[in-house]
């Protein structure tokens, strides 16, 4: 009786210390999710052209993927637009890729400072 007494005492004690780690993981403090990715400050979806041709920095992306619309005579026009609501206006001049790319570069460029 003796030695069933010792070996439940061993087995109980095994099991406490097999089952410490699993708890300890159990307490821990969940991993710090990573920051979310800030959103651009300049897109085609929600910027308007005026905004994106009056900026140096934006002009000469748009200019790259979309030459002469921002020296173009109707311009005036479409200033309070954005691109993506011009779009279906000359689809096969700004097209969905090239809006793509734009808005790929653009979201490289920070926002003004104040």
């Amino acid at each position: 009786m003796r030695h069933l007494i010792l070996a439940a005492a061993a087995l109980a004690l095994a099991l406490a210390v097999s089952i410490t780690p699993v708890l300890a993981a159990d307490n821990a403090p969940a991993p710090a999710m990573a920051p979310a990715a800030a959103k651009p400050y300049y897109t085609t979806t929600d910027t308007d052209i005026g905004t994106l041709i009056d900026t140096p920095a934006t002009r000469v992306i748009v200019d790259k993927y979309l030459p002469g619309l921002s020296t173009n005579d109707q311009i005036a026009m479409a200033r309070p637009m954005t691109l993506r609501a011009v779009q279906q206006f000359a689809p096969d001049k700004i097209t969905t890729d090239n809006l793509d790319k734009i808005d790929a570069d653009l979201a490289k460029v920070p926002a003004p400072k104040p």
